[in-house]
């Protein structure tokens, strides 16, 4: 008859095992992330801005902790290889700034230059053709570019791309969103020289044929949605972890840029009926949409958690390799996250973002 003290052993045995194996498989997976910034300032929109003495110790503490910081066309190359086999590496950081604001040039890049760390520039050309004093010049920016700065695709006017007018043609919508990216492209390449095929969806907005034309017209593409790099995630859907307003925090930066991907992660969404849905925007109904997620990571660590934009934690089921997490409570106007995690071993995390749109109930745009 087993004692208590038996009992006891073999539970903390099974705990013991869970976490090496968790260890383990982070340890034999990657840890490359993607951070984007918006405005390095004090006096900026509070939601989009990171401090400058924020910013500092966010570049101190990955010179600290030895983590390699490379360019979006050494990022190419990792993916590149990582499709034909090779592992992506550990302790790898990419820097992106959206929109091309002037506090890049007057406060990031000197901040950056102490590093001789190289990052990238997505810029909406409108505002630099209109020589917006919140703003870089085309100057400065060809200035940075020489320097060895990626100035990359941002679109012309940072519309949203999701956002079909009334009576238009899904051919003339498709046509219209590609003529904001060629258009760009076209103001980069005249102004800096070259235009490389990176693109940022302005405010994190996608649908699926958007993700099919960039394919087409072959640019890598990055999102909103936080998480690491997975080297078999989508190449138009890349996540990078926002670093703007309380999501700048030091605090959870660590956590962040030790995140790494669930091996072999496949997800689906599935409205509350069950139905499979195949866009981010949800269907005027649906409120509380469910995420299912298969990983075979998820049959061998301890429980994963999922957030809600705004809730907090949310409930999860499942079990082995199989879960499924759904909001307690409807999602609000505009854009959510289902945010899942689950421990790694030591201080590192599992992370995956799913990203959530809603019109209002009256089926209108919510106002930015």
């Amino acid at each position: 008859m087993r004692t208590w003290l038996q009992v006891g052993l073999w539970k903390q045995a099974g705990l013991c095992l869970v976490a090496a194996v968790a260890l383990g498989w982070a340890q034999a997976s990657h840890a490359l992330v993607v951070l984007q910034y918006h405005h390095i300032d004090d006096a900026t929109p509070p939601s989009t801005s990171t401090s400058p003495a924020l910013f500092e110790q966010h570049l101190d503490y990955l010179a600290k902790h030895n983590y390699r910081v490379v360019s979006l066309v050494e990022l190419q190359k990792l993916l590149d290889a990582a499709a034909n086999g090779k592992s992506l590496p550990q302790k790898t950081v990419v820097i992106t700034f959206d929109d091309g604001y002037k506090s890049i040039y007057d406060t990031a890049w000197p901040l950056l230059k102490k590093h001789d760390w190289p990052f990238a520039v997505f810029v909406n050309s409108e505002p630099h053709d209109e020589k917006n004093p919140l703003f870089m010049s085309w100057e400065q920016l060809k200035e940075l570019h020489k320097s060895g700065v990626t100035i990359a695709n941002h679109t012309d006017s940072h519309s949203h791309l999701i956002r079909r007018r009334a009576n238009e043609s899904r051919t003339v919508f498709n046509e219209r969103r590609l003529k904001e990216i060629t258009f760009a492209q076209g103001r980069i390449k005249k102004e800096i020289g070259s235009a490389p095929q990176f693109f940022a969806y302005p405010f994190g907005e996608y649908d699926s044929e958007l993700l099919a034309l960039l394919k087409r017209e072959g640019y890598l593409a990055f999102g909103q949605q936080s998480g690491p790099v997975a080297a078999d995630g989508n190449m138009q859907l890349i996540p990078r972890f926002p670093m703007g307003g309380s999501y700048s925090a030091m605090e959870q930066f660590g956590t962040k840029v030790a995140s790494v991907p669930f091996v072999k992660l496949k997800t689906v969404v599935r409205d509350s009926k069950g139905r499979q849905l195949h866009e981010p925007e949800l269907p005027a109904d649906e409120g509380r949409p469910i995420l299912e997620l298969s990983s075979p990571i998820l049959g061998h660590i301890g429980p994963i958690q999922c957030f809600a934009s705004g809730q907090g934690a949310i409930s999860v089921k499942g079990k082995g390799g199989r879960f499924s997490a759904q909001a307690d409570k409807p999602l609000p106007v505009g854009r959510s996250r289902y945010n899942c995690t689950a421990h790694a071993g030591g201080d590192r995390f599992y992370w995956f973002s799913q990203l959530f749109i809603r019109r209002t109930a009256s089926g209108d745009w919510y106002q930015e």
